[in-house]
């Protein structure tokens, strides 16, 4: 069996008090609904203030924590009583909030993608360097104890080098209530900047984090969504490793059918519907179905209860499959944690620690700022993943191999 190093109880047992941190949310739109889960459940973190725009937002979150509320990031990031602030406002806002927040002394985990161009990703790196903050750049599958445990598999030596990794997902993403700015690639919406993070990330922690160019393209073949539905990217390593990475968000075909543990979850049906809808031009209240789902909207309770099992498999429908090719094997993820393929046969390896990404930001965070542990997921690596996904864009747009410059190395 595989286990996870995670520290949700530092303190505990030893007769010593549990230090906790108290957590601000930037934006309560359905993401935050997600982490905000998470934070519940979370021993650790007092969840005490939020700055959204929405004021039944700001009050749905009053009433359920009798916390402090702003209509601005900027205020928050001024309250002298946050120690950490999780940011889930629309991505072309994610440098200024990042920047704002570091200013006065934030930590921040920030949700993917972690801006929308290099320069903005500088711009936030340098601000939490500058001021000494921890920046994580966080919703990503490669946080998730499986991947975790495959990158130790690799490390280990056990099954010899890299030769090659695949990566494909088959999901609904385009056919989820959205609001007009998630679709919008000029503003860092669309499925290559909101899914792109969930698999680069991986196959970069896979292949060492060192990609040396990507070949891609992005693509669209429904009018009902003007933005791109689908990319296919092929990426080198440093040390020449290929790597594919696969994308279809229309929703028809899905990874999960694949995948005997993984069940179909209600919102699948209404997605469906979401989809017909569109393609057949018959109206439909997209705009309220994705109010139900952001925090305060009718959906809230129900979205904060229990996580479905397709997560807690440790399986990620936006990371999708992923297969590594070493030299002596090759490993996948599998219902409990890894299936390693060798010499002597299949094998089963259980995985323990935190199967749900969310989860393993906050104890990414938490132990970086009470134990001085490294953020391995930080603004660098976001950085890196960036480039890779801006790369898959203006390679498909310049017919052309992209050379990058902004990479790292993935931990040991």
């Amino acid at each position: 069996m595989i286990s996870e190093p995670v520290n949700t109880g530092a303190g505990e047992g030893n007769g010593s008090p549990l230090k906790k941190l108290n957590v601000g949310i930037a934006g309560l739109g359905a993401g935050a609904v997600q982490v905000i889960r998470a934070m519940e459940a979370a021993p650790y973190l007092d969840i005490v203030a939020a700055a959204d725009t929405r004021p039944q937002a700001l009050s749905a979150f009053r009433e359920r924590y009798e916390g402090r509320t702003y209509d601005n990031v900027e205020d928050l990031a001024k309250d002298p009583d946050v120690d950490v602030v999780w940011v889930s406002t629309p991505n072309i806002y994610h440098c200024e909030n990042t920047v704002a927040l570091a200013n006065n002394g934030k930590h921040v985990v920030v949700e993917k993608p972690m801006a929308v161009t290099i320069e903005e990703a500088e711009r936030m790196v340098e601000a939490a360097e500058r001021n000494g903050v921890n920046l994580l750049c966080g919703h990503t599958a490669s946080l998730m104890a499986g991947f975790r445990a495959m990158r130790r598999v690799i490390t280990s030596g056990r099954l010899g080098k890299v030769t090659a990794i695949n990566c494909w997902s088959y999901v609904d993403f385009m056919f989820r209530p959205r609001m007009p700015h998630e679709l919008d690639m000029e503003i860092g919406g669309a499925l290559p900047y909101n899914n792109g993070p969930h698999q680069f990330d991986v196959v970069r922690m896979m292949g060492g984090g060192m990609v040396r160019s990507v070949r891609g393209s992005v693509s669209r073949w429904m009018d009902a969504r003007t933005s791109p539905g689908y990319y296919v990217a092929y990426l080198e390593f440093e040390d020449d490793t290929p790597a594919t990475i696969v994308k279809n968000g229309y929703g028809y075909f899905m990874t999960t059918e694949l995948v005997p543990w993984a069940h179909d979850v209600p919102e699948r049906q209404r997605n469906r519907d979401l989809r017909k809808a569109l393609r057949n031009g018959i109206p439909y209240d997209e705009a309220s179905g994705k109010e139900a789902q952001r925090f305060g909207g009718s959906d809230t309770n129900t979205l904060l209860g229990p996580r479905e099992n397709v997560l807690r498999s440790g399986f990620q429908p936006d990371a999708g499959l992923v297969i590594v090719s070493c030299e002596a094997g090759d490993i996948r993820q599998s219902a409990n944690g890894l299936t390693i393929y060798d010499d002597d046969g299949q094998h089963e390896i259980p995985v323990e620690g935190v199967h749900d990404e969310r989860m393993a930001e906050l104890d990414e965070m938490y132990q970086a700022i009470t134990e001085g542990r490294p953020v391995h997921h930080d603004g660098r690596w976001g950085m890196a993943t960036l480039e890779c996904v801006l790369a898959m864009m203006e390679s498909g747009r310049e017919r052309r191999e992209i050379t990058l410059t902004h990479q790292c190395p993935a931990w040991e």
